[in-house]
């Protein structure tokens, strides 16, 4: 397995970064962690790059009949992004899921609230944004933040993983400017596997985690 935990992974994914931050390719930049598992490896790439870090929470949405099946996925009040193949398999459409993107609404603005209390997203306008998650299987969460970030306006929106499926990455080649990426494994079926240590990180270890960034920034 090549990541000890998700810190080595942010520490050897910021390591490519820095690179382009040393050549001045990297301006006004904001570093935006999906949580929870993207919030310790962004710790490490903000810290490195000298830049402000911030979370960008994204609610997967499944159903009843298979809770343990993502169809889609919302972020801020942004419209629902749904995989049209899952909808189409399971006979679902979206009019019969809105108690659903009701109920994950309310609790991504609760975990809007528990990470950044009052204050609202940084802008986005004109800025270099590197989003950052601890992999890409599905890539669903991470599709819907790119959409909301490019509505935004960045001047370059960097996608920033240890580990992704190359699919999922060609998938969403259109929706960011550039992407790093440590590992691409040609079958990948969950982002844990290449993790040794890869725990489920509480609401308060994360919030601990951004507060202590903030405080030392």
């Amino acid at each position: 397995m090549p990541f000890r935990d998700r810190t080595h992974a942010g520490q050897a994914l910021a390591l490519r970064l820095v690179e382009w931050a040393d050549s001045g390719d990297l301006i006004n930049p904001l570093v935006l962690a999906l949580p929870g598992g993207g919030v310790p490896v962004a710790v490490e790439v903000a810290r490195a790059l000298h830049a402000p870090l911030d979370v960008l929470v994204a609610r997967e949405i499944s159903t009843p009949i298979r809770p343990e099946t993502p169809i889609g996925a919302i972020v801020a009040d942004d419209p629902p992004l749904y995989d049209r193949q899952s909808l189409a398999m399971m006979h679902l459409s979206e009019d019969r899921l809105g108690d659903v993107v009701a109920r994950e609404r309310n609790e991504l603005h609760r975990l809007e609230y528990v990470y950044r209390g009052r204050h609202p997203l940084p802008s986005v306008d004109g800025r270099t944004i590197v989003l950052v998650d601890d992999g890409l299987a599905t890539g669903l969460t991470a599709t819907a933040a790119l959409h909301f970030l490019r509505h935004h306006r960045p001047a370059r929106l960097i996608l920033a993983v240890p580990v992704g499926s190359p699919r999922t990455l060609t998938a969403l080649r259109t929706l960011y400017d550039d992407l790093v990426c440590l590992e691409q494994p040609a079958s990948l079926h969950t982002v844990g596997e290449w993790y040794e240590d890869f725990g489920r990180l509480s609401e308060t270890e994360i919030a601990d985690m951004l507060h202590r960034f903030r405080a030392a920034a």
